[in-house]
């Protein structure tokens, strides 16, 4: 695995079911190495400690090799790493050969594999377009959460 980008997320407000929100799922390229803490990135914005950060979803990687096939869909879409809330974009992750329990360096830091993203309706947020979320699940390259053995 080559780190292609490292992406951070400020707090974004947006307005759901007449509610104002927050969400961190818009991250974009920062240009120094990201630091992966126990629970989470450094100086990332988690709006949602139920359901994101923690042990076993500290970090999100996510390939580049995924990016073409959602260009392709969303064309009209201003594209740059991080679009999938993913902290670390990979050149090449096949998903097919991760194993939960596979550990990886990136950096300084030692990774293990948990578990697939489920995605929610703020990548629908993200994509102007709540089908996405369907179209995400059913095309089969989730992108991972990792465990951080080794902060990093």
């Amino acid at each position: 695995m080559k780190v292609l980008s490292t992406n951070i997320g400020q707090p974004t407000s947006f307005s759901w079911k007449g509610k104002i929100e927050e969400t961190g799922i818009f991250k974009y390229p920062v240009d120094e190495p990201i630091y992966i803490g126990a629970t989470q990135v450094d100086k990332d914005t988690i709006t949602d400690h139920k359901h994101h950060g923690g042990i076993f979803k500290a970090c999100y990687l996510f390939s580049a090799s995924q990016y073409p096939f959602w260009q392709k869909h969303y064309p009209s879409l201003s594209w740059d790493w991080g679009m999938f809330g993913e902290n670390i974009t990979i050149d090449s992750m096949p998903e097919k050969d991760l194993l939960i329990g596979s550990v990886y360096t990136l950096g300084s830091a030692i990774v293990q594999i948990t578990i697939p993203r489920e995605p929610c309706y703020k990548l629908g947020i993200r994509f102007k377009d709540q089908e996405v979320i369907k179209a995400f699940v059913d095309h089969g390259h989730p992108g991972t959460y990792v465990k951080v053995l080794q902060e990093g």
